[in-house]
Order: structure tokens, then C-alpha cells, then sequence
């Protein structure tokens, strides 16, 4: 089944690390991928540009769409990222979201990819990155 991280934490503190903060951030990262990778279950590990880029799509009752600056909430907490796995359940995820190196003070949520495959929707979501080791 595939889950959904989500990572959020303080839009002020996002984008504040040292050079030397950012190199052992990726070095931890780079380790979570590999391990994710190894064991099958890593589909996409991606951050996101700051909320400021961020637009919103409204839809109305009537069907218009209104685009807006901005992130989807009105909070000083922000999504900062996603990963995209494969598991074989919910416990299993949560134990994969425990490895995810984020500071302090942050979030993870942990949600189930919805399967429309019994009403005829076929994803185009490759599978988990397989190891070449």
C-alpha cells in the first residue's frame, strides 16, 4: 500500500541553516533514501520551494476555479516536503516516518494513498526505486 509523508514544520526556520547545517542535513537525507531504496519501499523523496511560490486553486460550487498567491493554510507551519512510499502497512510506514531526519519541533503525518483501482482508475504512479546494488 503507499503512503504519503508529509513534512511540516515553522516556515521561519525552513530556510535558516548554515552551509555546514545543510550539508549534514543532506547527509542525513541521502542515508534515508538509501535505506528506503534498499528495502524497496522509496517511489519519491522531494522538498518543496518555500510557500511564497505557493499558489492556491479554489473551486466553487459552480465549478470556476480562483487561483491565489499563497499556501493553502493560513499558518506559520508550512509543508515543506514529501515522500512517496511503498509498504506493507500503516505500521510499517509510521516505523519508515520515524527514520525521517527532521528537526525539532517538526511534523510528519502519515497517509494512506486512496486506491480507486475498484471504480476503474489506474495509477501512473511508477513503482519503488529499486537498488542497483
Amino acid at each position: 500500500m503507499k503512503y504519503l509523508l508529509t513534512f511540516v514544520r515553522d516556515q521561519d526556520r525552513m530556510y535558516d541553516a548554515t552551509e555546514e547545517e545543510m550539508q549534514q542535513a543532506m547527509d542525513a537525507w541521502n542515508a534515508f533514501d538509501r535505506e528506503a531504496i534498499e528495502a524497496g519501499a522509496l517511489i519519491a523523496n522531494e522538498p518543496l520551494e518555500p510557500p511564497s511560490g505557493a499558489k492556491t486553486i479554489r473551486i466553487a460550487e459552480n465549478g470556476e476555479a480562483t487561483v491565489t498567491d499563497g499556501p493553502f493554510a493560513e499558518t506559520k507551519e508550512q509543508l515543506g516536503g514529501f515522500c512517496l512510499i511503498d509498504t506493507g502497512s500503516l505500521e510499517e510506514a509510521i516505523g519508515w516516518a520515524k527514520k525521517v531526519p527532521m528537526p525539532p519541533d517538526s511534523a510528519i503525518e502519515v497517509r494512506a494513498v486512496m486506491d480507486l483501482s475498484p471504480y476503474g482508475y489506474e495509477s501512473s504512479t511508477p513503482g519503488p526505486i529499486r537498488s542497483n546494488a
